[in-house]
């Protein structure tokens, strides 16, 4: 008799491969010649190694730029704010070509602080990027977040969030400033509830190294941390994109996230990859890059 692993083995096998596999080997040479980019700007008034972003500005000079804020994939727990940027190159190099600003931001780790240390942190650099963007010749009134897997799921989270007033996401439970025009999901998991392998309580499992508890024990807190709890008909526009085999986050978690948004009339689209896995070039395709700039246009300008 064939023997096989218990599922939560290969779950959590699989999600910290993508975790180290999303990772580039190059940084800022990912940008195109020109870029200005500026490294490491504290944006929390600490000196947290987690609390830094980067700022990339396009080499064509204008008075004004809208802002793209980047926000990384790694299970919550592993990777940088240049992590993704290896295998969405093209894509990278047509927001700066098309004279879009670009953001990456850092936020801590589940390992160190559990949720919502992840969604206070990516407020807090928002409202650093809103408040300081002039400096750089950001418009602060033009804002779009793009995420991957589970940035892409606090892409989701803050744009989702962002017209509600939830204290516990903010730094000094203070509300932010900034509004975001458009949210950009890469296969983000949207209600942890329904999300594979939600029911193990393997402790050392990414959803419950990030609420700090099973799922089972706090369906609370992981309905507080689903960002299709947050839907409704004042959000932002969404675009999303999922990998038809994605063995990480299922396909379904991106299909009622596009069926709950377009069900209180919130402008979506939903773009299933063929074949696609849970990360990978195939996600820097032609296709898919075309669609975002249907959206960038729409919205951004």
């Amino acid at each position: 008799m064939k023997k096989t692993l218990p599922y939560f083995i290969v779950f959590f096998s699989i999600f910290i491969n993508i975790a180290n596999a999303q990772s580039p080997t190059t940084k800022t040479d990912i940008f195109p010649a020109g870029t200005t980019v500026y490294e490491n700007i504290p944006y929390a008034n600490d000196t947290l190694k987690k609390h830094l972003l980067d700022i990339y500005i396009p080499p064509v000079k204008k008075l004004t730029y809208p802002l793209i804020v980047w926000i990384h994939g790694g299970a919550w727990m592993l990777n940088d704010k240049y992590a993704d940027m290896g295998y969405m190159t093209n894509t990278i190099k047509a927001f700066i070509d098309s004279g879009y600003a670009a953001a990456s931001i850092d936020y801590r780790y589940s390992t160190t602080a559990p949720f919502p240390a992840q969604i206070q942190d990516c407020n807090q650099a928002l409202e650093f990027l809103y408040q300081n963007g002039p400096q750089y010749n950001i418009d602060k009134d033009h804002i779009a977040l793009i995420g991957f897997s589970s940035g892409g799921h606090l892409a989701s989270l803050l744009g989702l969030s962002n017209n509600n007033n939830v204290k516990a996401f903010y730094h000094h439970r203070k509300k932010p400033n900034f509004k975001i025009n458009l949210v950009l999901d890469f296969y983000g998991p949207s209600d942890f509830l329904t999300l594979n392998g939600h029911d193990n309580n393997d402790p050392k499992k990414p959803i419950n190294l990030l609420l700090g508890a099973t799922v089972a024990d706090r369906p609370d807190l992981a309905k507080r941390a689903s960002p299709i709890t947050y839907v409704d008909k004042g959000d932002p526009p969404f675009l999303i994109v999922q990998g038809e085999k994605d063995q990480s986050v299922n396909p379904d978690q991106s299909i009622s996230l596009s069926k709950k948004l377009t069900a209180v009339g919130v402008k979506n689209e939903l773009i299933i990859v063929p074949g696609a896995p849970h990360f990978g070039p195939m996600f820097d395709a032609e296709f898919i890059r075309k669609r975002i700039f249907v959206f960038l246009d729409e919205y951004m300008k």
